[in-house]
């Protein structure tokens, strides 16, 4: 489901907040009728996919998910400009999990659990699609929090998570519970961000090239604790917490003795706890009112 104030300049900037995603029920199951909106704005449903999570834009309005459920990833078309996508083609299936999704120059990039893989020429192959090729094939396999979120940065390096391959633990694998980056040319993967638990969306800011991501917390510490987070890494090799520190200054029961919060890079705020924040995107556009210009837009599906 998107947001459609009956806009495509909208919908790209909507679209990257995955509003999509917040139902598994198809969309004439949607109770709409009970959603809350400010006044002026509409919802509608704009395309009927099982289960996806990120969503990618191409420069002709093509909108390309994945399904996390039926190992699918899809271009949806609205031909008619009627705002609702008639047209589903079929990129690829039988992956695992291929959540994470991205457009750059004329190719699609996909994230599976343990791979990632590139379509090239997307544009001119959707009646064909190409067999893909794999960029790199060695990421855990573990399907705990492993779906991918992937995007390019402003350094042209793809970004994707390594989500904690549990509730609450600390692995060797300085992989997990981390945010990674790789130049595709040359795929040698490094950690970018570390202690982060299970982010399913990050953006750059759009003047200062700094990483902002969400944190979904851990769970099993009652209904208000802890916070899930937005975060904002300055630069590489920071520290967000997990396992250790929650919010901003929590202590975990199991890891947390010994740990001073002072260690650890802060959220720059706190999301409250099991909201699930996902997607998020600076709205650069303008047909929403002013105030919206440069905000932090980001969806959630949780309580």
């Amino acid at each position: 489901m998107i947001l459609a104030p009956t806009s495509t300049a909208l919908l790209r900037r909507l679209a990257l907040t995955a509003l999509i995603f917040l139902s598994p029920a198809y969309g004439h199951d949607l109770p709409l009728e009970q959603l809350n909106l400010r006044e002026g704005f509409e919802i509608s449903v704009w395309a009927e996919v099982v289960n996806p999570r990120q969503l990618a834009i191409s420069p002709d309005n093509v909108i390309f998910a994945g399904s996390r459920r039926a190992g699918n990833v899809y271009a949806l078309i609205d031909r008619d400009g009627d705002q609702f996508a008639e047209t589903e083609i079929i990129i690829d299936s039988g992956l695992t999990q291929p959540t994470g999704v991205t457009y750059h120059d004329g190719d699609l990039y996909v994230g599976a659990i343990n791979r990632l893989l590139v379509y090239r020429n997307i544009d001119t192959s959707l009646d064909a699609p190409p067999a893909p090729e794999t960029i790199y094939d060695d990421l855990p396999k573990d399907r705990h929090h492993g779906w991918k979120f992937i995007d390019f940065g402003p350094d042209g390096q793809l970004y994707f998570n390594v989500g904690a391959p549990c509730n609450i633990c600390l692995k060797d694998d300085e992989r997990y519970a981390s945010i990674m980056r790789l130049d595709p040319s040359e795929p040698e993967p490094e950690v970018y961000a570390y202690g982060v638990r299970n982010t399913v969306g990050f953006t750059w800011h759009p003047e200062s090239g700094e990483l902002w991501f969400t944190d979904n917390g851990r769970d099993h510490l009652g209904d208000e604790l802890p916070p899930c987070e937005l975060n904002v890494a300055a630069r590489a090799g920071l520290h967000f917490g997990y396992p250790f520190v929650h919010g901003q200054d929590i202590s975990d029961p199991k890891f947390g003795d010994g740990q001073s919060a002072q260690k650890y890079v802060p959220p720059v705020l706190d999301l409250g706890a099991h909201v699930a924040p996902l997607g998020l995107t600076f709205y650069q556009g303008h047909m929403l009112p002013d105030e919206f210009h440069g905000q932090l837009l980001i969806a959630e599906h949780g309580s």
